[in-house]
């Protein structure tokens, strides 16, 4: 049995593959390069968020965070989908075996940073009771994605 995310996860890869790659081992390294990027990598994990949900957490303005999510988009690290007025972002498997593998290991050393591990609690709670976040009324909720080992 298939849910909403699984065909969501194999619509981007048709769309992926009907479209030319532009995947480069630099831009993914200069995608990794900087905190705020590893931060919003770090908070969505194995779940599709809302930009909202990021920019709440991250404490950072709307423009700042959607920047930075349109730089990992061109790395081919996230994807996103809108939903009315809200875009979902979430993290997609490079097409490059080897960066495949730095970014699993990537995201599992971000798990054991004291200060990644603030910004997953912070967005914990602002999971499970969004009415404490004023700008974050009506969003939507996170969607846990099953996608397959990065391997």
């Amino acid at each position: 049995m298939y849910s909403f995310a699984h065909t969501f996860v194999k619509a981007d890869i048709i769309a992926l593959m009907a479209t030319k790659s532009s995947f480069t081992m630099e831009r993914f390294f200069q995608a990794l390069g900087d905190r705020t990027r590893l931060r919003l990598l770090n908070l969505m994990g194995g779940q599709e968020l809302c930009v909202c949900y990021l920019v709440e957490v991250l404490q950072q303005p709307q423009p700042k965070i959607s920047r930075h999510l349109a730089y990992l988009r061109r790395a081919e690290l996230v994807a996103a989908r809108r939903e009315g007025k809200w875009m979902h972002y979430r993290i997609v498997t490079p097409p490059s075996p080897g960066a495949a593998q730095i970014l699993e290991q990537t995201l599992a050393s971000l798990k054991t940073d004291k200060a990644m591990q603030k910004d997953r609690a912070l967005l914990a709670k602002a999971c499970c009771a969004p009415a404490k976040f004023a700008a974050l009324e009506g969003a939507p909720l996170p969607v846990h994605i099953e996608t397959p080992s990065l391997r």
